[in-house]
């Protein structure tokens, strides 16, 4: 059976004082999570575990976020995350602090007939 999407939700976040990619990453994905109700699941009768879940996450230097860490934040199905080039880097006038900027974009499918 193939895989529908039922919802496409995005989010951002940022680490605004130490350059940390991830919790930038993480505060994007909540910010997408807190956008969607997955109500539907319920009325109709289907198994969240079965659920796939797409997590992409842009930033501007994907090999510093944790998708071990991003995965686990997500509280059902079966989650797989991609990190690719995007977001935003905001430096600080002297270089000492770095501000990150990420994109969250989250897709829920679930094979239907």
């Amino acid at each position: 059976m193939p895989l529908k999407r039922f919802i496409l939700e995005m989010g951002a976040g940022n680490d605004l004082h130490g350059g940390d990619y991830t919790k930038a990453a993480l505060r994007a994905v909540q910010d997408a999570l807190h956008h969607s109700s997955l109500a539907f699941i319920r009325s109709l009768g289907l198994d969240s575990k079965k659920m796939q879940v797409e997590v992409t996450i842009g930033v501007q230097d994907p090999a510093k976020v944790d998708a071990a860490a991003v995965k686990a934040s997500l509280p059902h199905g079966q989650v797989k995350v991609n990190v690719i080039k995007g977001g935003l880097n905001v430096p600080e006038g002297e270089g000492h602090d770095l501000a990150v900027i990420a994109s969250a974009a989250i897709a829920v499918r679930f094979e239907m007939p």
